[in-house]
């Protein structure tokens, strides 16, 4: 029994089945974590999805940007994107199951002594507390009225935390946080346009996880979302979107002994148009 987490799919169906093969993952007994961004941009959306609904005891998914975004659009509120590679999925039979299925999944997991999200944490987060801040946006998705944390969900506004935050900004803030940071200044203050190498940031900002004092940095932090840092493990963090969208490979790690494990991006996985990094 082995659990392995995993970086960002994207619809990249055909190099997670090779993946899956090179780790000989075992449904039955091994247990996948998934950081999030399963679909969009990679040519096997409704593909990947349908694997996940079929193997979801196997499984533990958080909430991607790309993830968020299918479900809006679904919705209506906003128009695909050119880049988007969604359709299939939205016209599929099963869409309704499959979205539905995809919505009631969580913004973080925190189990065995690792926490994954998406994205990261804000540097006043302990990750007992950044749990019951996910813990909030995942009751406003499989609420009834889902449809308006949705249509709200969309912003850059408020750009850091307070704990005197309340309504839409609340869920706004911690939704992009854990689904969009990559970046952000010593006092948590996010900045959501940079998605290059780290020798190219922007002076005035680090990455989230190397903000001194940050409050989760005893316990090992899981995420993917930043696909030019690539694979990245120091300290207690360990990213793991190493760009199989964008040519690269799609990676996994055994929790056990951080063992890692790296297929290339296979031909069929390529996206018709590509027109920039997300």
């Amino acid at each position: 029994m082995a659990t392995y987490a995993v970086g960002d799919i994207q619809g990249c169906f055909h190099s997670f089945q090779a993946l899956l093969k090179k780790i000989q993952f075992n449904a039955a007994v091994d247990k996948l974590w998934l950081v999030g961004d399963l679909i969009n941009r990679g040519s096997g959306s409704l593909e990947v999805l349908r694997w996940m609904f079929d193997h979801q005891s196997s499984i533990v998914t958080v909430l991607g940007n790309h993830d968020l975004h299918t479900l809006v659009v679904a919705e209506g509120f906003v128009s695909p994107h050119r880049s988007d590679t969604i359709q299939p999925l939205l016209d599929a039979p099963d869409a309704p199951e499959l979205l539905g299925w995809l919505r009631h999944q969580p913004l973080l997991h925190l189990a065995h002594g690792h926490l994954m999200v998406h994205a990261g944490l804000l540097p006043q987060w302990t990750a007992i507390k950044a749990q019951a801040l996910a813990d909030e946006v995942h009751a406003a998705l499989i609420a009834d009225n889902y449809r308006d944390f949705l249509k709200h969900m969309y912003g850059n506004q408020p750009v850091q935390w307070d704990d005197a935050l309340d309504g839409w900004d609340r869920l706004r803030v911690i939704t992009n946080a854990m689904t969009r940071l990559r970046l952000c200044s010593q006092a948590g203050e996010m900045e959501f346009k940079f998605k290059g190498e780290l020798k190219n940031r922007p002076e005035e900002y680090v990455p989230w996880f190397d903000v001194e004092h940050r409050a989760s940095v005893n316990t090992p932090i899981i995420f993917g979302h930043w696909s030019a840092l690539g694979l990245h493990v120091a300290n207690n963090i360990y990213a793991l979107d190493t760009g199989c969208l964008w040519g690269g490979a799609l990676t996994a790690l055994r929790l056990d002994d951080k063992a890692v494990f790296q297929v290339p991006c296979h031909v069929d996985d390529a996206p018709i148009s590509i027109h920039f990094a997300d």
